[in-house]
């Protein structure tokens, strides 16, 4: 009689959770306030918001921005501000910084929604190879959220995973 195989890890209680399923669906984009600053350097109030008039906000309908200077320019704290006020009509969503930092916020906003329950005195593994980028600062993030509830903690793929944390007894 042969032996038959027996998927062991299909049997296990380990619950995998997958970041990239917090994935936001959209266009990412990063702006550049520079191209509204006199010599990319400047800013002359009355010139910016001429700019800011005139420019065709409704490019960014839907998308998820990433506000930005990209040279050594001084501005006021209003003058992001206020690019923000000509982006809320039409963008998902304005983040000042980098298109990284754009990508931190959105998996924040959803980890921070996570119902913890499911997991509660679980064995948990995050999920370690990804088609999207997920920030490292989302897996920090959840392993706040989960190390509370969870039994056990491991990260990578459950035939090769590292354990990160288990609950004393």
């Amino acid at each position: 009689m042969a032996d038959t195989l027996v998927n062991r890890v299909a049997k296990s209680p380990l619950i995998t959770f997958d970041l990239e399923n917090f994935y936001q669906i959209g266009t990412r984009q990063s702006l550049d306030m520079s191209q509204w600053l006199d010599q990319g350097l400047l800013l002359k109030e009355k010139h910016f918001r001429a700019q800011l008039n005139a420019h065709d906000w409704s490019m960014y309908q839907e998308q998820f921005i990433a506000l930005y200077c990209s040279t050594e320019a001084i501005l006021p704290a209003w003058a992001s501000l206020l690019v923000s006020t000509h982006l809320q009509p039409y963008a998902r969503k304005v983040v000042r910084g980098s298109l990284h930092d754009l990508e931190v916020q959105l998996f924040t906003e959803e980890i921070q929604r996570l119902d913890v329950t499911p997991f509660k005195d679980q064995p948990v593994i995050l999920k370690g190879c990804s088609d999207k980028t997920v920030p490292p600062e989302a897996y920090v993030q959840l392993i706040a959220k989960l190390q509370p509830v969870v039994r056990s903690l491991f990260y990578g793929e459950a035939c090769s995973s590292v354990p990160l944390y288990k609950r004393k007894k």
